[in-house]
């Protein structure tokens, strides 16, 4: 397996007569080479919520999901499920997907009642995860339909926080509309995993079946984007990373040993870009073409069990010319916008959370521009909706502000017709 990486800048022309630029550059990851046909084994836990909320209907679901999933599953692969209420329980120790029967009774014994407790239920299912993680592609599943009210989001977070160290990718499912997207969308931002919304119980298996694939795919793990800045650049001081495809997450950044910036992607998938924007400030240039960084990418290749492997280091230059004439990439800007979308609908829910309706109302309506701009019908559609309704003195409810959450950090796909 190796290794695409593509840097690009928004605009590649630089004004010599300027004392300052501000530029983005984008760099797009992804793994590529051989057909993951010999694949590495797969490490998944399930950690399911089976508070009394997940009665009936919901709780069977999940179950029928779960099932599934083993049977999709290999002998070499292996699996390991925590169960939460208010408490949390091992329903299946990390083993080998060999005795289906066994896991699928197992998964039988599944009934709702208590309250929750996310917090427990993550710090088991990562000491789980993490039996099995040599030589696999380790993931978590957590799925919740509640808030954590017998639990402490902040001990959430450092769990997610503490599996992304350990090479451990938590992927979190809102199951219904009355569980926190607040909360969830960080657990999953922390641990370099995806945020998904299981609405209505039968869509439990597709988002399963979704998120298997994701991880059947995944060709290398612990990537590490590295940057380095010529002396006359510098990085913008507030959030100047952010990745934008497949979804948006802010990203946190480190220095390295050597004086490079490294900012940790987890697991990259086979062909499925991971695309990466940066902020940066350039002083005034000498004319000509200038190199103003250098990216590289260092990972682990599990499917040759080799750790610590570099790509080649590329640099990244511009034009800075006397006469200045803008050289503006549509790729590029549409990330961009990407980014606009989402921090323009995350400025409309910390409106909304101070009282102000209005104000959220007009981030709401801006960042369904933005989504237009882009060519994201399905997400205008949305966020124009949740802003109409705000206009009108209405109140968004939970449907509308998990639905607002998720067109906010990536772009749906249209709906298959029936």
């Amino acid at each position: 397996m190796k290794v695409n990486l593509q840097p690009g800048v928004n605009n590649t022309n630089v004004d010599a007569s300027k004392s300052g630029s501000q530029r983005l550059m984008a760099t797009s990851v992804s793994a590529i080479g051989e057909t993951i046909d010999s694949r590495v084994p797969l490490n998944l836990c399930l950690i399911l919520d089976h508070s009394g909320s997940m009665k009936g209907q919901p709780v069977e679901n999940v179950k029928r999901a779960a099932w599934l999933l083993v049977d999709k599953l290999r002998n070499q692969d292996r699996l390991s499920i925590v169960v939460f209420n208010h408490r949390a329980e091992v329903l299946l120790s990390n083993q080998n997907v060999v005795d289906r029967d066994h896991i699928k009774q197992q998964i039988n014994r599944l009934s709702a009642n208590g309250g929750t407790s996310i917090d427990e239920g993550l710090r088991l299912g990562i000491e789980e995860l993490a039996k099995g993680r040599k030589d696999t592609i380790s993931q978590a599943f957590l799925l919740t339909d509640g808030e954590n009210e017998h639990g402490d989001n902040n001990r959430c977070l450092k769990f997610a926080q503490l599996a992304a160290d350990y090479n451990l990718t938590v992927n979190t499912l809102g199951f219904g509309n009355n569980w926190n997207q607040h909360i969830l969308e960080k657990i999953s931002d922390a641990g370099l995993g995806s945020l998904s919304h299981i609405e209505h119980p039968d869509q439990a298996m597709d988002k399963f079946d979704s998120l298997l694939t994701r991880m059947q795919t995944v060709g290398l793990t612990n990537a590490y984007l590295l940057l380095s800045l010529a002396p006359n650049v510098r990085l913008a001081e507030f959030k100047p990373f952010a990745q934008v495809a497949p979804d948006t997450i802010e990203l946190s950044v480190q220095m390295e040993p050597d004086g490079r910036f490294g900012v940790k992607l987890g697991d990259l998938m086979k062909d499925v870009e991971r695309v990466i924007l940066t902020n940066i400030y350039l002083e005034k240039l000498p004319e000509g073409q200038q190199a103003i960084a250098n990216v590289q990418l260092r990972y682990d290749d599990p499917s040759v069990d080799k750790t610590g492997l570099y790509s080649p280091n590329l640099p990244i230059y511009v034009n800075v010319e006397r006469t200045y004439q803008e050289n503006i990439s549509p790729k590029v800007q549409n990330y961009i916008l990407a980014l606009a979308k989402y921090r323009q609908t995350q400025l409309a829910e910390d409106r909304l959370q101070q009282g102000d309706r209005l104000g959220a109302a007009t981030m709401l309506q801006a960042a369904a521009k933005t989504a237009l701009q882009m060519g994201d019908a399905n997400a205008g559609t949305v966020l124009q909706n949740s802003a109409t309704r705000l206009q009108a003195g209405e109140d968004l409810s939970a449907s509308d502000r998990k639905k607002t959450k998720i067109v906010s950090k990536t772009v749906l796909q249209d709906p298959t017709p029936t």
